[in-house]
């Protein structure tokens, strides 16, 4: 289980690095909808940390609120996880 969520982190911090990539080239980008799902899959912490990283998609609010909250959330449920 936590290899899996060490991976989805690594997997959405790797997209939305892409994702920037993509923008500056101006060609093809990552859907917001896949960004979503690698963090809804785990990767909320990895896409947060990624989202500041690259300073990508921090002036949407749903990207702004939604990944820190979803990283909240998952970080809250690994730790009692672990905790049991």
């Amino acid at each position: 289980m936590t290899i899996l969520f060490i991976l989805m982190n690594l997997v959405a911090f790797a997209l939305i690095g892409l994702d920037k990539a993509y923008a500056k080239q101006g060609g093809w980008r990552i859907p917001e909808k896949t960004l979503f799902g690698a963090a809804l899959l785990g990767g909320a912490v990895g896409g947060t940390a990624g989202m500041f990283f690259f300073q990508h998609k921090t002036r949407h609010w749903y990207f702004r609120y939604g990944f820190p909250a979803l990283a909240a959330a998952q970080a809250l449920g690994a730790g009692w996880l672990l905790a049991h």
